[in-house]
């Protein structure tokens, strides 16, 4: 206790710059925590959280029996899973690009430009792409003139997750270099200069010395991913999708949205799902934290 006493009296100004960021997640992440037990009950506005109906698991069993958990576990798993093979390396391979462009201007202008859909709005972003893919669209008249049949994209549920992919990776491959640039910069010099001694050339120094220099970011990294498996931001899924694509596009978090906000208001069902999905979510950053403790020794603790 004297040695934090100390600790504080020495940073007490930067103690001070948390308690910002304290009462944020105090208030916002965990104190609405206690909602999370209408899941368990037969919410009603009317008597409030304490007074409501208990049910036990009845909403939990609605969900697992329901016509749409199969597709929308399916459909959430496949976008995670193409966004692990796709959209998590993209970030990684810019970094390693980006960092081996030796003129300052040329790299900032590029840094500058993959960086700017990061801050653009999302209702933006959805407009663009969803005017880019109309029937008369820039890429779809790019796609005709390579052979393939005029039609609105976003319209086709093959193509919907191709799209979203590919979109989250112009979105966000940019703004997701910035930890790996960073990580990069941290990587002794003299590791380079003692490979170009042994006769290393520029494939070989990235594969001996670049890449292991930033593997613990990037497994630091792919264990937060895993522990989003369960869960696709509502907002963009909301904005591309149509009934036509329901089939492919539909994913746990839009279907929480509908059920609790949507119009049907089913608080307690929403609730219910959505707790199963931080549920799993939390499971699978345990069981990969712990596992790459084990193989590679980096963990998140």
């Amino acid at each position: 206790m004297s040695s934090l006493i100390k600790d504080y009296r020495k940073h007490k100004y930067l103690y001070l710059m948390i308690i910002p960021v304290v009462l944020y997640y105090v208030l916002f992440h965990y104190v609405p925590m206690y909602g999370a037990v209408i899941a368990f009950k037969n919410y009603q506005v009317a008597q409030g959280f304490a007074d409501s109906a208990w049910v036990g698991f009845k909403h939990f069993q609605s969900f697992f029996d329901s016509y749409y958990f199969r597709r929308l576990i399916t459909n959430t798993l496949l976008i995670n899973l193409y966004q692990l093979i796709f959209s998590f390396p993209a970030p990684i391979i810019f970094a390693l690009l980006i960092n081996e462009i030796a003129g300052k201007f040329f790299k900032r202008v590029v840094q500058t430009v993959t960086y700017l859909p990061h801050f653009i709005s999302m209702v933006v972003i959805c407009g663009m792409i969803t005017q880019f893919l109309a029937r008369d669209g820039v890429i779809t008249d790019v796609l005709v003139f390579f052979g393939m049949e005029r039609t609105a994209l976003l319209g086709v549920p093959e193509y919907f997750r191709t799209i979203y992919v590919a979109s989250d990776i112009w979105q966000g491959v940019g703004w997701g270099s910035i930890i790996y640039l960073a990580a990069l910069s941290g990587i002794n010099p003299e590791l380079y200069e003692a490979s170009r001694i042994d006769g290393a050339n520029k494939w070989k120094q990235t594969v001996h010395v670049t890449i292991p220099g930033i593997i613990p970011i990037i497994i630091i990294m792919f264990i937060l991913k895993i522990g989003h498996m369960l869960d696709v931001g509502f907002e963009k899924i909301i904005l591309l999708y149509n009934p036509n694509t329901y089939i492919t596009a539909d994913v746990i978090s839009t279907f929480v949205y509908r059920k609790g906000l949507g119009g049907a208001f089913e608080f307690s069902y929403a609730t219910a799902v959505g707790l199963f999905q931080s549920a799993v979510n939390f499971l699978l950053l345990i069981t990969a934290n712990k596992i790459s403790g084990k193989v590679s020794e980096t963990s998140l603790w």
